[in-house]
C-alpha cells in the first residue's frame, strides 16, 4: 500500500493498494521518513531565519540546533552506520556540522557559532535527499547484521534505519513546541 498525503495538513489524498508485490521493509521505512520529513518541513515553514536561534528561555534549544541535529542524525543513521563513512560524505556534511549538531552537543544562544538558517536547511535538505536515494538502491542484504559503534536503541543496521523516522518526529515534537513558547499559532 502507498499513501499519498496532502503536505500542508499530513491529511491522506490518495491510498494505492499494490497487489502484486509485498512492501519491503526498507519501502515500509522510506514511507515512514516521508511522513516524518511532511510534518517536519510543515513546522519549519511558518518560521523565520530570525526566529531560528530564538531560545524561549535560557537552557532551552533552538530551532537551528534542532534542524541541525535531525541533519546530522539522519547522516549518522541512514548512511554512516549502514555503510561506514565515505570521503565525499564530507561534502554533504561537512565534520565541523556534524560535531555542532551530533547526540551530546548543546545549543548555544550565540548564532555567529552556527551556519545560517538557509545553509542549516541546506544540509538538512540534502543529506535527506541523499540517504532517500541509496536506501532506494539498498538491497536486505547486510542489513541484520551489526551496527558499529553499539547503541542503547537498536543492534543492527536496520535497527538504525527504522530508528531514523521515530527520532525525527520526536524532535518534530519538539519544534513544534519551541513555536509555540516563541508565540505562534499550532499548524493544527
Amino acid at each position: 500500500m502507498r499513501v499519498g498525503y496532502n503536505s500542508e495538513n499530513l491529511c491522506i489524498l490518495s491510498v494505492t493498494v499494490v497487489s502484486e508485490m509485498a512492501m519491503s521493509r526498507l519501502d515500509l521505512i522510506i514511507e515512514q521518513l516521508s511522513i516524518a520529513r511532511l510534518q517536519t518541513e510543515s513546522l519549519l515553514d511558518s518560521i523565520t531565519s530570525e526566529d531560528w536561534f530564538r531560545q524561549p528561555t535560557e537552557g532551552v534549544t533552538h530551532v537551528a540546533w534542532q534542524v541541525g541535529h535531525l541533519a546530522s542524525a539522519e547522516y549518522h543513521l541512514l548512511m554512516e552506520r549502514r555503510r561506514g563513512r565515505r570521503p565525499d560524505d564530507d561534502q554533504l556534511i561537512p565534520a565541523r556540522f556534524r560535531s555542532q549538531f551530533q547526540r551530546g552537543s548543546s545549543p548555544d544562544p550565540d548564532s555567529s557559532q552556527y551556519p545560517s538558517p538557509e545553509a542549516i536547511r541546506h544540509v538538512f535538505d540534502d543529506v535527506h535527499r541523499h540517504a532517500i536515494e541509496e536506501l532506494r538502491r539498498q538491497s536486505d542484504e547486510g542489513l541484520d547484521e551489526p551496527t558499529e559503534p553499539a547503541h542503547p536503541r537498536f543492534k543492527t543496521k536496520f535497527g538504525a534505519i527504522q530508528f531514523c523516522p521515530l527520532h525525527e518526529m520526536l524532535h518534530a515534537g519538539q519544534i513544534g513546541l519551541l513555536r509555540r513558547l516563541l508565540g505562534m499559532k499550532p499548524i493544527r
